[in-house]
């Protein structure tokens, strides 16, 4: 499912880089979505990003841990857990598309030329489920520096919640961070008994 989703994303993404009618139609606008009810927005949004190097880093780390999340799903099923992998799959990529908007859309509401593009907040869900299987795995800061998931994530959550209270630049650090949150949750969600899973994992260094 995690090609597919690249796919797609890319394919939406490089139409509406060309189709300026298409992007406009696609984006996030809290506005349009509580006052005109295009709620449709708070998932067609995380379609098209900003240019290509958004859609390329996003893209790039969704690729790198979608799949081993999908294969920590699928045993889970084998194990009895969890039935239907490409449902939790599903749920947890747009689940934390949906609940990574939650705070834009009410913080920004009545704010009519306000918008957002970007998966980032699935991406994040991903990455963090990523690390609540994982959270020995090494991650890369800023794409160099190797950093264990369990010490990556709280970094992450820390940078995403200041650059927000910062508002220095023009990304949505708190689609970043609401969609971390649901993604470390999902999987205790789904088997509150997974929580044991981590604390296993977090022995085993």
């Amino acid at each position: 499912m995690t090609i597919t989703l690249v796919i797609l994303t890319v394919l939406v993404s490089i139409a509406a880089f060309r189709r300026r009618a298409l992007f406009d139609r696609l984006l996030l606008s809290p506005y349009r979505v509580v006052y005109r009810k295009e709620w449709y927005r708070i998932v067609t949004h995380g379609f098209v990003h900003a240019d290509y190097v958004h859609l390329a880093v996003n893209m790039i780390v969704f690729y790198s841990f979608g799949g081993a999340v999908e294969m920590a799903l699928n045993e889970l099923h084998a194990e009895g857990v969890t039935s239907v992998p490409v449902l939790h799959y599903f749920l947890l990529y747009f689940g934390g598309m949906a609940v990574a908007t939650l705070s834009t859309v009410t913080k920004h509401k009545d704010v009519y030329d306000y918008s957002a593009v970007g998966a980032s907040g699935a991406v994040s869900a991903v990455l963090f489920a990523f690390i609540f299987f994982q959270p020995w795995s090494m991650l890369y800061l800023m794409g160099v520096i190797p950093v264990p998931g369990v010490i990556f994530g709280p970094l992450y959550l820390w940078y995403s919640s200041y650059m927000s209270k910062r508002a220095a630049d023009n990304v949505n650090h708190d689609a970043h961070f609401y969609g971390a949150v649901f993604g470390f949750l999902y999987p205790i969600a789904v088997d509150p008994q997974l929580l044991w899973h981590f604390v296993y994992q977090l022995m085993r260094w």
